[in-house]
């Protein structure tokens, strides 16, 4: 096939540029010696609006800061935890069309508005919508993890694998987070979930679970974020999970990798690493991290570096677990540049990415099931087959599932319904569940206007019953519906 033959999506490889810190006031005398610095990384992330106007000076309007003030006090599910990386990587001459900064004032306040990281990890009153800011259905432990949990911070969900988590913190906090009942400050409007075991007492329960469990060869690593427990705490627990002779993949969950990966380059971290890298070898055993990123500008040489560092250190695999969200990552073109990004120079495997669960206040990130679907076959035939990446929507009581596996679909209410072949560590063995239907649901404003006008006469019906029977309730006008249109086709 010629080179110039026209196609939906031209594939050029881009070379990683770090962003130039010093463009922002704030930061204008740090040294590359403090930037590759993890301790200076830590002390020096975004914690609050007083923080964000000493680093961006005049860069932004007051317009700006008086919205993200607003959704911080009626609105945020996350308190505000920026690293100096992640910033770095908002509005540079790198992202900027032109190759340019823009000015500052108006138009680098537009650029940031419009900018993909700062969109999730710095999400303003003005982004939320005003009707649907929260589905009807959202709660805020969305995937009922804490009902699966078999010990404190164990979620046992599928057959064969766990969830174990460890800490409740991360060195960044991401606006959409599924875990928002759990991790992060609690904010005016959330009061956060807290641990009430001591960590070893929890950590050596979720090793008992696992040692009495034989059935579980599959432990994924998470909380929080790793990064954010101590080296030694963390390499003690692993060399003891280790020992567990029925486990045969661990993969530990870091958004650090991307967002602090100068955590994943200090020299005890690495040295660290290989050790117990090399435990799992020589058991047979897969140890791999899974890390977070959205957008391609997010990677650059320091985050390549981290993760080569990691598959030098003895890491089996290096994967990406994005999150699907409008205003991010929800086109053919952003998907795949982010992929090649991942791929060609960080040796990052593009594995999944998830449907934005239904939290609170997350509607303006969730895409339609049918968007998800349409994404899915966009990016089929550009990627080899191991890096192309699968959109997956995590249906409450059920886990994954590929976009294109939902049993029955009404798009005019957004209702999909979906079927699952195991049962979770909550379902008695008299539960039917290859016969039982599970349910989610596309955000309201992506429906036709009949779908929006059903969902505002059964809004105020369902206000003020409890979760089960508002469920109940709309499965069983949604069925009839889905019966009467089978009715009139026959």
């Amino acid at each position: 096939m010629s080179q110039t033959t026209e196609q939906p999506y031209l594939y050029a490889r881009r070379e990683l540029v770090e962003p130039d810190w010093t463009r922002l006031p704030g930061w204008a005398d740090v040294t590359a010696e403090q930037w590759a610095d993890v301790q200076w990384q830590r002390v020096n992330c975004v914690k609050n609006l007083k923080q964000l106007r000493a680093l961006m000076g005049d860069l932004l309007s007051e317009e700006f800061y008086a919205d993200l003030e607003k959704d911080q006090q009626l609105r945020a599910t996350m308190s505000m935890l920026v690293p100096p990386q992640m910033m770095n990587t908002m509005v540079s001459e790198i992202t900027w069309a032109d190759g340019r900064m823009p000015r500052a004032g108006a138009e680098f306040t537009a650029a940031f508005y419009a900018d993909p990281v700062r969109r999730y990890m710095l999400p303003v009153f003005s982004d939320r919508f005003t009707e649907w800011a929260s589905h009807p259905y959202s709660t805020r432990d969305s995937l009922h993890e804490h009902d699966m949990w078999v010990a404190e911070g164990l979620t046992h969900r599928y057959p064969t694998k766990v969830l174990a988590e460890m800490l409740p913190t991360c060195p960044q906090y991401c606006g959409h987070c599924t875990r928002m009942d759990l991790v992060g400050n609690s904010t005016p409007q959330f009061t956060k979930l807290k641990l009430a075991g001591k960590p070893v007492d929890r950590h050596t329960a979720i090793l008992n679970y696992l040692q009495e469990n034989k059935g579980v060869r599959d432990v994924v690593v998470s909380g929080g974020d790793v990064a954010n427990m101590p080296w030694k705490n963390l390499e003690g627990w692993l060399d003891k999970l280790l020992d567990i002779d029925t486990i045969r993949d661990i993969r530990l969950a870091t958004k650090a990798l991307m967002g602090m990966p100068q955590h994943w380059l200090a020299p005890d971290t690495v040295e660290g690493v290989a050790r117990v890298a090399a435990k799992a070898r020589s058991r047979g055993v897969g140890l791999a991290i899974h890390t977070h990123v959205n957008a391609a500008q997010s990677v650059t040489p320091l985050v390549a570096q981290a993760s080569r560092a990691m598959l030098d250190a003895g890491i089996r695999d290096v994967r990406n677990q994005g999150v699907l969200m409008r205003g991010v990552n929800d086109t053919s073109t952003q998907l795949l540049d982010l992929c090649f990004a991942l791929s060609d120079d960080a040796m990052i495997t593009p594995y999944y990415f998830y449907m934005c669960d239904m939290i609170p206040f997350s509607e303006h990130w969730r895409v339609s099931l049918a968007h998800a679907q349409h994404l899915q076959h966009s990016i089929l035939g550009y990627l080899p087959g191991f890096a192309t990446p699968r959109i997956v929507c995590d249906v409450p009581f059920v886990g994954k599932r590929w976009v294109h596996q939902a049993d029955t679909y009404d798009t005019e209410r957004g209702i999909s319904y979906w079927r699952k072949n195991y049962r979770t560590s909550i379902e008695a063995e008299d539960v039917d569940v290859t016969s039982a239907e599970y349910v989610y649901y596309d955000p309201i404003d992506t429906l036709p206007a009949s779908g929006q006008e059903w969902w505002r006469q059964h809004a105020a019906e369902l206000h003020g019953q409890d979760a089960a029977a508002q469920e109940e309730k709309a499965l069983a006008a949604a069925a009839a519906s889905r019966q009467a249109s089978v009715d009139q086709l026959a």
